[in-house]
Protein backbone atom coordinates (compact mmCIF):
# COMPACT_ATOMS: atom_id res chain seq x y z
CA UNK A 1 0.00 0.00 0.00
CA UNK A 2 1.38 3.40 -0.91
CA UNK A 3 2.03 6.04 1.73
CA UNK A 4 -0.77 8.26 0.32
CA UNK A 5 -3.30 5.38 0.37
CA UNK A 6 -2.26 4.50 3.93
CA UNK A 7 -2.82 8.11 5.10
CA UNK A 8 -6.23 8.28 3.42
CA UNK A 9 -7.23 4.95 4.96
CA UNK A 10 -6.17 6.11 8.45
CA UNK A 11 -8.12 9.37 8.01
CA UNK A 12 -11.26 7.44 7.02
CA UNK A 13 -10.99 5.18 10.09
CA UNK A 14 -10.52 8.21 12.39
CA UNK A 15 -13.54 10.00 10.88
CA UNK A 16 -15.71 6.90 11.35
CA UNK A 17 -14.61 6.57 14.98
CA UNK A 18 -15.49 10.19 15.79
CA UNK A 19 -19.00 9.88 14.34
CA UNK A 20 -19.59 6.73 16.39
CA UNK A 21 -18.95 8.47 19.74
CA UNK A 22 -22.23 9.31 21.54
CA UNK A 23 -22.94 13.02 22.08
CA UNK A 24 -22.88 12.70 25.89
CA UNK A 25 -19.45 11.08 25.92
CA UNK A 26 -17.71 14.43 26.25
CA UNK A 27 -19.45 15.17 29.58
CA UNK A 28 -21.65 18.21 29.25
CA UNK A 29 -22.63 18.05 25.61
CA UNK A 30 -26.30 18.91 25.27
CA UNK A 31 -28.91 20.06 22.78
CA UNK A 32 -27.92 23.66 23.60
CA UNK A 33 -24.89 24.97 21.77
CA UNK A 34 -21.95 25.30 24.15
CA UNK A 35 -21.53 28.90 25.23
CA UNK A 36 -25.03 29.93 24.24
CA UNK A 37 -27.90 30.63 26.63
CA UNK A 38 -31.54 31.63 26.08
CA UNK A 39 -33.77 34.03 28.01
CA UNK A 40 -37.46 34.06 27.09
CA UNK A 41 -39.57 37.23 27.29
CA UNK A 42 -42.99 35.99 28.43
CA UNK A 43 -45.76 37.19 30.76
CA UNK A 44 -43.98 40.56 31.18
CA UNK A 45 -40.93 38.80 32.67
CA UNK A 46 -37.52 37.53 31.64
CA UNK A 47 -37.21 33.74 32.12
CA UNK A 48 -34.78 33.18 33.81
CA UNK A 49 -34.38 36.60 35.36
CA UNK A 50 -30.81 35.88 36.53
CA UNK A 51 -28.33 34.00 34.40
CA UNK A 52 -24.72 33.01 35.22
CA UNK A 53 -22.47 32.45 32.23
CA UNK A 54 -18.80 32.19 31.34
CA UNK A 55 -16.81 35.00 29.71
CA UNK A 56 -17.11 34.77 25.93
CA UNK A 57 -20.52 33.10 26.00
CA UNK A 58 -23.67 34.52 24.38
CA UNK A 59 -27.19 35.18 25.58
CA UNK A 60 -30.12 35.16 23.18
CA UNK A 61 -33.35 36.86 24.26
CA UNK A 62 -36.41 35.40 22.51
CA UNK A 63 -39.77 37.21 22.38
CA UNK A 64 -42.64 34.82 23.23
CA UNK A 65 -45.02 37.20 25.00
CA UNK A 66 -48.59 37.54 23.76
CA UNK A 67 -50.40 40.84 24.00
CA UNK A 68 -53.17 41.13 26.59
CA UNK A 69 -55.63 43.93 27.10
CA UNK A 70 -53.56 45.20 30.04
CA UNK A 71 -50.03 44.70 28.72
CA UNK A 72 -48.34 45.39 25.43
CA UNK A 73 -46.35 42.54 23.91
CA UNK A 74 -43.73 45.09 22.82
CA UNK A 75 -40.52 44.71 24.77
CA UNK A 76 -36.86 45.63 24.59
CA UNK A 77 -33.69 44.50 26.33
CA UNK A 78 -31.79 47.52 27.62
CA UNK A 79 -28.38 47.54 29.33
CA UNK A 80 -26.26 50.54 30.21
CA UNK A 81 -24.67 51.34 26.88
CA UNK A 82 -26.59 49.09 24.49
CA UNK A 83 -30.12 47.90 23.78
CA UNK A 84 -32.30 45.91 21.43
CA UNK A 85 -34.99 47.40 19.27
CA UNK A 86 -38.49 47.48 20.76
CA UNK A 87 -40.32 44.59 19.10
CA UNK A 88 -43.12 42.04 19.49
CA UNK A 89 -41.29 38.99 18.13
CA UNK A 90 -37.85 37.90 17.15
CA UNK A 91 -34.62 37.66 19.11
CA UNK A 92 -31.61 39.67 20.26
CA UNK A 93 -28.19 38.18 21.01
CA UNK A 94 -25.24 39.60 22.97
CA UNK A 95 -21.82 37.99 23.42
CA UNK A 96 -20.29 38.90 26.79
CA UNK A 97 -16.52 39.33 26.55
CA UNK A 98 -15.90 40.87 29.98
CA UNK A 99 -16.56 39.60 33.49
CA UNK A 100 -19.06 41.41 35.66
CA UNK A 101 -22.71 41.78 36.54
CA UNK A 102 -24.90 43.27 33.83
CA UNK A 103 -28.35 44.47 34.90
CA UNK A 104 -30.94 44.99 32.20
CA UNK A 105 -34.64 45.74 31.83
CA UNK A 106 -37.47 46.27 29.39
CA UNK A 107 -37.82 50.05 29.58
CA UNK A 108 -41.53 49.77 28.78
CA UNK A 109 -42.29 47.37 31.67
CA UNK A 110 -39.49 48.01 34.20
CA UNK A 111 -41.98 49.52 36.66
CA UNK A 112 -43.87 46.20 36.49
CA UNK A 113 -40.73 44.28 37.42
CA UNK A 114 -39.47 43.27 33.98
CA UNK A 115 -35.80 43.28 34.94
CA UNK A 116 -32.97 40.80 34.65
CA UNK A 117 -29.30 40.22 35.31
CA UNK A 118 -26.43 38.42 33.56
CA UNK A 119 -23.48 37.46 35.76
CA UNK A 120 -20.36 36.76 33.70
CA UNK A 121 -17.61 34.67 35.35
Amino acid sequence: MSRKALCLSAAAVAAAAVTAIPTGAFGGASARTAGSHTVVLKNVRFHPSTLSIGRGESVKWVWEDASTEHNSSEHNVTFHGFHSRTMTRGSYTVRFTQRGTFNYSCTIHASEGMKGKVVVH
